[in-house]
């Protein structure tokens, strides 16, 4: 039995190592707003008032390891802007601020911008194209491609 079509993933929860620096990132860089923050352990952010999209803790201990390379884990995750110029104004920020990037693609059914994280975990900062262009084999199956993204 498949799983619901609308079904959504509802917030994602993260180990950092340092909750200033992530913050600087998540709400100075992205503009996530804070929610709620547990003392000094932990603090959550949230677009648009919902109750949190990213929740973040040092509960394995402030200044923890990241995981090494090579080692199962978190690979990335994504946020995905509503619209191209959404995520046009996210990227002009980390330019700004000489945040690095580690590569931008177009994958035909939407266009991705990737980073590491302050403490190493992978993000993409997405956007997707109207489905109704989205290329097809011709049984239907998605046809995605990797391009080089001109963040141009």
């Amino acid at each position: 039995m498949a799983i619901h079509p609308q079904t959504t993933i509802g917030h994602i929860h993260l180990t950092v190592a340092d909750l200033d620096r992530s913050l600087a990132f998540y709400r100075d860089l992205l503009g996530f707003e804070v929610t709620m923050r547990h003392s000094d352990s932990a603090v959550f952010l949230s677009a648009g008032g919902y109750h949190h999209h990213i929740g973040l803790n040092t509960w394995a201990g402030k200044g923890a390891n990241p995981p090494p390379s090579g080692h199962t884990g978190l690979y990335h995750f994504a946020i995905l802007f509503p619209n191209r110029y959404e995520l046009a104004r996210t990227l002009k920020r980390l330019q700004e601020a000489h945040y690095p990037l580690q590569g931008a693609s177009d994958h035909t059914v939407s266009e991705a911008i990737y980073l590491a994280l302050p403490d190493g975990n992978g993000i993409q900062l997405s956007v997707d194209r109207s489905p109704h262009t989205w290329p097809r084999d011709a049984q239907g199956k998605l046809k995605m491609k990797r391009q080089k993204l001109d963040l141009n």
